[in-house]
């Protein structure tokens, strides 16, 4: 049998998605989200950039790069 992997896009719709399942008694396997592990590297980056201090404006942060000179 061929099996679907469904990407609900709010709490909502997974709650539903779910409750359906049930009622139609499909058997499903939940899965935790796992970020790769680049982006969780890039996460504790930020975070020690964070509490050492290491912070810029929003403003600082767009002149810097998103605005052309």
């Amino acid at each position: 049998m061929e099996s679907i992997l469904v990407h609900p896009e709010n709490a909502e719709q997974l709650k539903t998605v779910k409750a359906v399942l049930k009622a139609l008694k499909v058997q499903f396997e939940p899965q935790p989200e796992i970020l790769p592990p680049h982006v969780l590297q890039g996460i504790e980056e930020s975070r020690r950039q964070h509490q050492n201090g290491q912070t810029i404006s929003l403003q600082e942060f767009k002149e810097k790069h998103l605005l052309k000179k």
